[in-house]
């Protein structure tokens, strides 16, 4: 650190030494830049414009040329003498001290860092010597007041950072010189462009203009800010469709403006935030009034935002509405009549340096000679809040100074003051001026607010409004949005996005780099949106629903086959007859149980199959209704295995037949084996019992359980039971159909019986039936998932159940009812006598 320090100080040597040599021969200065004092601050001021220049030569800029008079700089170079003459008029602070100062006109860089090396300068000497601590570094001034943009404060702070001498900023705002690291002796008075940044995003965000140009002026200022800016508004959802800075060296209407303009009018933005300092900002606004770009929304930066020079651009009326961030209102009392009296003092030539004292370069102002009270530099709003900084700034290097001499006992002590001491206590300062708080963060940042403003033409004269304020930290926007007058029709707020905002229930499909520019498709079936804060849809609940392009979601219906629909009613009244038909045959068969025609029906056997239709009859109703766990077990294993026990009675039934009338003369030794060991009962035990384990293999495999399906219908949720066609179900009816196939083939075999026992078209018509009813629900299932499918179930099962009924006991109950006298054992007789005959024939 000593040895950096070291070629440092060298290095400033040389450096005080090489200005001095070329550049430090003036002979003339003028009042008011000095003042003799206890204690020297020294101000850097831009009284005069900068002059670019190709150089062949490292001179110092002489400031003052003609035409090139900067009004604003000089109403600040005035407001720190006067804050020096009020604080040494002043009894309570810094009693019996007095302050004196040395200003500098700091027009260009050279300049700047001239004056700083002044300022660094040994006491009484025009040298810097080198010195192994600088703690005891002692200059001819104890801190220093300005400079007035970032790009000489930042040269200026790394000049002074070794010697930790206070330097006090009015103007320079850029948040790279809040970094203590590198600049560990800087503060302001002014906010950092940290905050004023956050403030314009959050004034973009206020009106929802989304689709932006961002231009910036070249140097830290400019560029930073637009650096910053972008940085802090893409994240938010704002875009930036055009990016661009003016150039240092650029004119109005010259080719690069030029060029600057076209992009700018084919960004087609309404909202264009200009951060830019007052001098590069004049010259894009009377290249914006050239190029005739109106009809826009132009946002300020604090520079320039209230500044005469850009309302003076001719022709600035016209390019739409301007509002801005500019640094919060405040009077310096006295000001005016103090530079007033400066101009009634001040006159006749430039006074000529003494002969061998050190007269400093850039301590002239020649016009300010010239001034009367008429043609003085009007003090405006800008300049008299920026003057308010320097008045600021000044009194907090007082009252440190004030703290670290004691003056708090009413007598300031004497003794030398080193810079670093002073820095220390002016990091500590809180105090009021005219009501308002002074006092730095920890990065010698000011506590403050910004105005937020609008401009306001009333005819030829321009004003601005203050349409609301910016507290800092957090930064919190109040605006009143009725005082502003915007350039549209109806005073409408201007709309500045590149795709307006989707309809309910459409999202956005980005389209391009910028995320602001989207096309609207609208949310997919079972999703929603209903807020443009969100750019995806969101999907609905499990048990809610939503179509195409919807903006909320909707309960969905659940349905089952319920007990009071109109199909239920009749597939249960039907179900209900056939069952009441069931019992009536049961009854009948039982009362006509030693009757001919019962006998040949099987006798007992006929109430076996009846009992199992009307299993089958009573499996149907757990159909209906919303689905339980009992009625999901019953309903099709109940069934399968109820018509698989008539199956098995219908089959062995016509196989006795066959057996009897055609096969016990032919194979006796068969057909008694088959009587005197019950072959009829064992078939039908053991065809029943193989179909009870599939059913309880199916039961405990495939678990029929209710459920609620969301897949097949978007609005609706089914109620129904799992499984309905698993594999348990498809091999029991396999077995169904296998013993359906038996039964046919043992008809057939019987279909040249006697008549009364002849039962094959009966069968046949039965089991027909049987086949297209269950291939019409197969068929249906696999086209319609709907709630109605257990009613298809109920129907096929109708059918079947029907079918079986209709085709084998039927006829036998309308013999029973009808035709009692073909009930006896003659009429029977005589129809196997009439079979025998015709075998005979045969």
């Amino acid at each position: 650190m000593l040895f950096w320090a070291a070629h440092l100080l060298l290095s400033l040597q040389l450096a005080v030494a090489y200005c001095w040599a070329f550049s430090c021969q003036r002979t003339e200065s003028s009042p008011g830049f000095s003042l003799p004092g206890d204690f020297l601050l020294a101000g850097l001021f831009s009284l005069h414009a900068d002059c670019l220049q190709v150089r062949h030569r490292p001179l110092v800029t002489s400031c003052d040329r003609s035409d090139s008079f900067n009004g604003h700089g000089y109403h600040l170079f005035q407001a720190m003498r006067f804050t020096v003459e009020e604080i040494n008029n002043s009894t309570a602070l810094l009693p019996n001290i007095t302050l004196g100062y040395e200003l500098y006109d700091v027009c260009s860089e050279s300049s700047n860092v001239y004056a700083t090396l002044r300022v660094l300068a040994q006491q009484g000497t025009g040298h810097l010597e080198m010195q192994r601590d600088l703690r005891n570094h002692s200059s001819k001034v104890v801190a220093l007041i300005g400079p007035d943009n970032t790009d000489h404060a930042v040269t200026t702070a790394a000049l002074l950072s070794p010697f930790l001498m206070p330097l006090v900023s009015y103007e320079a705002s850029s948040v790279i010189l809040s970094g203590k690291r590198k600049f560990p002796s800087f503060l302001r008075t002014i906010p950092s462009d940290k905050y004023q940044v956050e403030v314009i995003v959050q004034l973009l965000q206020s009106f929802g203009w989304v689709w932006i140009s961002l231009v910036g002026s070249y140097g830290d200022y400019g560029q930073l800010g637009v650096q910053a800016l972008e940085e802090l508004a893409t994240p938010r959802g704002i875009c930036v469709a055009f990016k661009d800075v003016v150039p240092l060296s650029a004119q109005a209407g010259d080719p690069r403006m030029q060029r600057m303009m076209l992009r700018l009018a084919r960004a087609r933005t309404t909202v264009v935030v200009v951060f830019s300092n007052r001098h590069l900002a004049g010259v894009f606004f009377r290249s914006v009034v050239l190029a005739n770009l109106t009809g826009k929304v132009w946002i300020a930066s604090e520079d320039w935002a209230i500044s005469t020079y850009i309302t003076n651009v001719p022709g600035i009326q016209g390019i739409g509405t301007v509002l801005g961030v500019a640094i919060q209102q405040r009077q310096v009392p006295g000001l005016k009549e103090f530079e007033e009296s400066y101009v009634r003092a001040v006159t006749g030539a430039p006074r000529t340096c003494p002969e061998g004292s050190w007269c400093s370069t850039n301590q002239l102002c020649r016009e300010c000679h010239a001034f009367t009270t008429w043609n003085m530099p009007a003090l405006g709003a800008f300049s008299m809040s920026a003057a308010y900084n320097v008045y600021e700034a000044v009194y907090a290097v007082a009252h440190g100074l004030h703290q670290l001499l004691g003056c708090t006992s009413g007598t300031c002590a004497r003794g030398p003051v080193y810079p670093w001491q002073l820095l220390q206590q002016i990091l500590k300062v809180n105090f009021l001026l005219h009501k308002k708080t002074v006092a730095f963060d920890d990065k010698g940042d000011p506590l403050g607010y910004y105005d937020i403003i609008a401009w306001d033409w009333n005819g030829p004269e321009w004003t601005f409004e203050v349409i609301g304020s910016a507290s800092l930290s957090p930064v919190h926007l109040d605006i009143n949005k009725t005082k502003i007058q915007w350039h549209g029709k109806n005073n409408q707020v201007p709309v500045s996005v590149c795709t307006r905002d989707c309809l309910e229930g459409h999202h956005r499909l980005v389209m391009g780099s910028h995320h602001c520019c989207f096309e609207c498709m609208p949310c997919e079936a079972g999703t929603f949106l209903n807020t443009s804060e969100l750019h995806t849809c969101q999907p609905c609940g499990t048990e809610e629903w939503a179509p195409e392009g919807s903006s909320a979601c909707f309960s969905r219906t659940v349905e089952f086959l319920g007990w009071h629909e109109p199909i239920s009613l009749v597939l249960l009244a039907a179900n209900t007859l056939l069952l009441l038909l069931l019992i009536g045959t049961a009854g009948l068969f039982a009362w006509c149980l030693h009757t001919p025609v019962v006998r040949s029906a099987g006798g007992r056997l006929c109430f076996l199959m009846l009992g199992s239709l009307v299993a089958g009859s009573c499996s149907l109703y757990s159909f209906f209704g919303e689905p339980t766990v009992p009625a999901c077990l019953l309903r099709q294993p109940l069934f399968s295995l109820g018509f698989a026990i008539f199956l098995s009675c219908l089959t062995i039934r016509s196989f006795q037949l066959v057996i009897i009338f055609k096969f016990s003369t032919k194979v006796p030794t068969f057909y008694h084996t088959w009587a005197q060991n019950h072959g009829a009962g064992i078939f039908v035990i053991v065809s029943s019992t193989v179909h009870l384990f599939l059913c309880l293999t199916w039961l405990a495999m495939w678990t029929p359980r209710p459920t609620r399906e969301y897949q097949r219908f978007p609005h609706l949720v089914i109620l129904e039971c799992t499984e309905v066609n698993s594999v348990g179900f498809l091999v029991a009816f396999a077995h169904n159909i296998l013993l359906s196939i038996s039964t046919f083939v043992c008809s057939y075999l019987g279909k040249e019986l006697p008549e009364n026992y002849n039962e094959a078209k009966c069968v046949t018509f039965s089991l027909l039936l049987h086949f297209v009813s269950w291939i019409a629900f197969f068929t249906m299932s696999s086209i319609y998932q709907g709630s109605y499918l257990p009613a298809v179930n109920v129907l096929a099962g109708l059918a079947t159940l029907s079918g079986g009924f209709s085709g084998y006991f039927l006829p036998k109950c309308y013999v029973i009812l009808c035709r009692p006298e073909l009930n006896n054992t003659e009429h029977f007789q005589a129809s196997i006598q009439d079979y025998t005959r015709r075998c005979g024939t045969t």
